[in-house]
C-alpha cells in the first residue's frame, strides 16, 4: 500500500511516524497485552500517558502554571456555546471580530448565552482580508473578545496577537494551533478541535487561564463547566482515550522535530513554495486572498477558467495529491499544509501545478 500526499484541511494529515507507532501499540500497548482503548481512564497506565501529553504540551507552548490545560471531548464548535456559558454571566456581551465562516458560527452558536457584537467584520470583503486593527469598535466592559487565528475556508491568517486591552482574549485555534510559537500569556482562553494538528477529531485541546474558570455562575450541568473538567483533570467524564493517545503521541513527535519554533519554519517554506507557484504562473492559477492575511495552513487558489476544475481535480488525484477541491462555500481549490504534511508534499503538488499549466495553459 502507498500512502498518498494528503491536502484535506480536516480530518487531516497525520504524521505518519505517528500512525505507525499506533500500528505497533494497536494490540499491546506498554506490555499490558491490551489496546490503550481498552484499558480504564482512570488506570495507573493511562493517567500517566495523561500526565505526559499535558507536560509536553505545556512544553511545546511554553504554557504558565496559572493556565489550566483540559482534554475535552467535542469539536470547537460545542464550544461555541461553552465558552460564553463559562465566560460571560447573564446579561453580559461579548465582542466578536468575524474573518470567515467559523467566525460566523461562533457568533451563530453563542447569541442564546451572551449579548454578541460584531466589533469587526470583513464579510463586505468577502473574507478576503483582516479588517483592520483601528476599524474594531471593542467594549472596554465585555466579557471577553473572540477571534479565529486562521480561517481554513477563506485562507486567512492572523500572524500576530491583536491587542484588546484588560478584556480577556479568545482565540480558535483550531487549524493552527502548534504550528508557531505563540505567547499564551496574552490569552485568556485557547481551545482547538485536534483534528488538523493535533491528532483524530472528537478531541478538543482548551488552555484557560485558571481566574477565569469562576467567571460565572449561571446554572448548568458540570458537564458543560470547565471549572468542574479542571477539577478534575479531564477526567469528569470517560475521556476521548484514543484521541488523547495519538495527541500525546503527536507532541512527542514535534519535539523530536525541534518544537514549533521547527514547525514555523517547516509552515512558512511549504506556504511560500505553493504561493510563489501561484503568483508566479502569469494567471494560470490565483489566490485571491490579500497577501498580508494569506494563511501558512490553507493555501485556496482558483484556475483561471473553472472549466478545467474538474480535469484538474481527476489528474490530482491520479497523481496521489488528495482531497485538493475548495469548500463548496468559495469553490476552487484549496491545499491544507498542516504541521504533518512534509516539504516533500507541496513541492509534488507544485510540480503537478506546473505540469498541468503546461498541458492546458
Amino acid at each position: 500500500m502507498s500512502r498518498v500526499w494528503n491536502f484535506s484541511a480536516g480530518p487531516a494529515a497525520m504524521p505518519q511516524a505517528v500512525l505507525e507507532r499506533a500500528q505497533r501499540e494497536l494490540l499491546d500497548w506498554q506490555g499490558c497485552g491490551a489496546s490503550v482503548m481498552e484499558l480504564s481512564h482512570r488506570g495507573k497506565l493511562f493517567m500517566g500517558l495523561a500526565q505526559q501529553a499535558e507536560a509536553d504540551l505545556r512544553e511545546l507552548l511554553a504554557i504558565p502554571d496559572n493556565y489550566a490545560v483540559l482534554f475535552l471531548q467535542g469539536g470547537a464548535t460545542q464550544h461555541f456555546a461553552q465558552i460564553p456559558m463559562n465566560l460571560a454571566g447573564e446579561g453580559e456581551s461579548a465582542d466578536y471580530v468575524v474573518t470567515g465562516h467559523w467566525g460566523e458560527k461562533a457568533v451563530s452558536e453563542a447569541r442564546p448565552y451572551v449579548t454578541v457584537n460584531v466589533a469587526a467584520s470583513s464579510k463586505d470583503e468577502n473574507y478576503l482580508r483582516l479588517p483592520p486593527r483601528a476599524s474594531w469598535q471593542l467594549n472596554p466592559r465585555a466579557a471577553y473578545v473572540h477571534y479565529t487565528t486562521n480561517e481554513t475556508i477563506h485562507g486567512v491568517q492572523f500572524h500576530d496577537v491583536p491587542e484588546v486591552g484588560d478584556v480577556p482574549l479568545v482565540a480558535d485555534m483550531s487549524s493552527d494551533i502548534l504550528s508557531g510559537p505563540v505567547d499564551v500569556s496574552k490569552f485568556g482562553l485557547i481551545y482547538a478541535g485536534a483534528q488538523k494538528n493535533i491528532g483524530p477529531s472528537g478531541l478538543v485541546v482548551l488552555i484557560v487561564r485558571r481566574d477565569l474558570l469562576e467567571r460565572t455562575t449561571r446554572p448548568m450541568a458540570r458537564i458543560f463547566r470547565y471549572a468542574d473538567h479542571a477539577a478534575n483533570d479531564s477526567m469528569l467524564n470517560t475521556p476521548n482515550t484514543w484521541g488523547w493517545y495519538l495527541a500525546g503521541l503527536t507532541f512527542q513527535w514535534l519535539k523530536e522535530q525541534g518544537g514549533v519554533a521547527a514547525m514555523r519554519e517547516r509552515n512558512l517554506a511549504k506556504a511560500t513554495l505553493l504561493y510563489d507557484a501561484i503568483d508566479g504562473s502569469g494567471g494560470f492559477y490565483r489566490c485571491p486572498v490579500e497577501h498580508a492575511a494569506r494563511s501558512r495552513m490553507n493555501v485556496p487558489f482558483t484556475l483561471h477558467d473553472s472549466a478545467l476544475d474538474a480535469d484538474f481535480l481527476k489528474a490530482s488525484e491520479a497523481a496521489g495529491l488528495l482531497a485538493l477541491k475548495g469548500h463548496k462555500a468559495v469553490g476552487g481549490m484549496r491545499a491544507s499544509i498542516y504541521n504533518a504534511v512534509p516539504l516533500e508534499a507541496a513541492q509534488a503538488l507544485v510540480d503537478f501545478m506546473g505540469d498541468f499549466a503546461k498541458r492546458h495553459g
